[in-house]
């Protein structure tokens, strides 16, 4: 019996599809990370694939073009969610530096450790490895904190958002360092950033003033076609193209701010902000849909027996143990004692996995296990998903305590009330009683 044939595949995909919207559902209500479930049904699948068929395809391909459609998407779907004002400048700049310190802090010790633990790992692989594990999951963060206050979910979003941005960068200038006659140093990693801000700020205004004249109904997929051009192409260029991705995103999110005092000539603002709403409910749509089959065809490539060695759980729990560390040290340098559940909140996912299969053959060691890479992703995921409950329940057990103090007060006011009217009524009940006339006599 023939297993993948494409309308098995057709009722697969969907019923996959179908399934991460109840996933999803299921993480508002327990704070469950739908990533979770995915990878869970990934795994699922794959066992029950091989009583079927004898030998899996190697999905790692179909892995990598998903993994990059999909932080692309991510991160335009957080840009289009990040307003720029000048009260926000310093919660911006503060997620930016906790999100830098938090990641070559945690890089280097997860560094260390990995040098110390696998054999044959030189401290410049090591490095390598290192640093996908010590990038927060925006994948999983951005979809996760919605039921947080607006401001610690603002500083979330911006957290996880720059963390992708800097450890993709981060892991490309070390890949750079492999081969010397593309090592640029400091300085060359530096020019690179501005030309491709440049280049972002370029080719934003161009597809603004270009897409807002455009009268098809047909076109927002014509944008994101563009935009992973401009990724693609950037790529190839050794650009930091998600850069590119983010500046457009803010862009369109701030339009009126990119476009100051006479410059408004050339905008639509009926046409932009059609763009806006559009563009926002298509980048949501393509990420959900893009992170469901990316996580579960992870799921699938899992080798489980890998998470049963001493060493990988060694290894992965000082590992996390460092993450956590680190990640309590700069809170509160940055944010003071008020740091929950932001601590707890420091997933991996997406770009650790994206990056784990980009790590290139002459820096790959083959002592290396995989299972460090899941055994990370769950455990840290857990974590998070605790913290989540928990504040949950925190927040549930403050808002009783409210409605208690309510209650309380309006029994309170009650029974002033009462003994008011009372007070009123008493005077007429023991009021003299009027001597008629008849009586007198």
């Amino acid at each position: 019996m023939e297993i993948l044939t494409s309308y098995n595949l057709i009722i697969g995909a969907s019923l996959i599809v179908v399934l991460s919207f109840f996933f999803n559902g299921i993480s508002k209500k327990t704070n469950i990370p739908a990533v979770l479930m995915l990878i869970v049904l990934g795994i699922l699948i794959k066992i029950g694939l091989e009583f079927f068929i004898p030998e899996i395809p190697d999905f790692k391909g179909s892995l990598e073009i998903l993994g990059t459609v999909g932080l692309i998407m991510i991160v335009l779907e957080a840009a289009l969610e990040l307003e720029l004002k000048k009260e926000k400048l310093w919660p911006i700049l503060k997620s930016m530096a906790i999100a830098l310190i938090g990641l070559v802090g945690s890089a280097y010790v997860a560094a260390l450790i990995l040098n110390q633990f696998i054999p044959n790992m030189t401290m410049q692989s090591a490095w390598l490895y290192a640093t996908p594990l010590s990038i927060l999951s925006s994948a999983i963060i951005i979809p996760s904190v919605g039921g947080l206050s607006e401001e610690k979910k603002e500083f979330h979003i911006y957290e996880s958002t720059f963390s992708d941005i800097m450890g993709i960068m981060m892991f490309y200038f070390l890949t750079g360092k492999l081969d010397p006659a593309e090592d640029t140093g400091v300085v060359g990693f530096g020019i690179n950033l501005v030309v491709t801000i440049v280049i972002a700020l370029v080719a934003s205004y161009a597809i603004i003033l270009v897409f807002q004249r455009i009268k098809s109904q047909a076109k927002l997929f014509l944008l994101i076609s563009v935009l992973l051009l401009l990724y693609a192409i950037g790529k190839k260029m050794h650009l930091s193209s998600l850069i590119i991705i983010l500046v457009f995103g803010l862009i369109v999110k701030n339009v009126n701010l990119f476009f100051p005092g006479k410059t408004k000539i050339f905008l639509e603002n009926e046409r932009m902000q059609q763009i806006y709403h559009e563009l926002h409910i298509v980048t949501l749509e393509t990420a959900f849909v893009v992170r469901t089959f990316f996580f579960v065809i992870f799921g699938i490539t899992i080798v489980l027996s890998s998470l049963l060695s001493v060493n990988v759980a060694i290894v992965s729990l000082l590992i996390i143990a460092s993450i956590y560390i680190i990640r309590f040290l700069v809170l509160i340098v940055f944010v003071g004692k008020d740091m929950l559940p932001q601590l707890f909140i420091a997933p991996r996912g997406l770009i650790t996995v994206l990056l784990f299969y980009a790590i290139p053959m002459k820096a790959q060691i083959e002592g290396f296990e995989s299972g460090i890479l899941l055994f990370v992703i769950i455990a840290t995921s857990l974590v998070m998903t605790w913290a989540m409950i928990r504040d949950k329940r925190k927040m549930g057990t403050m808002l009783d305590e409210i409605d208690e103090e309510i209650a309380e007060r309006n029994l309170a006011e009650d029974a002033i009330r009462q003994s008011e009217s009372e007070e009123l009524i008493e005077p007429k009940n023991d009021a003299p009683e009027q001597i008629s006339p008849e009586d007198s006599h």
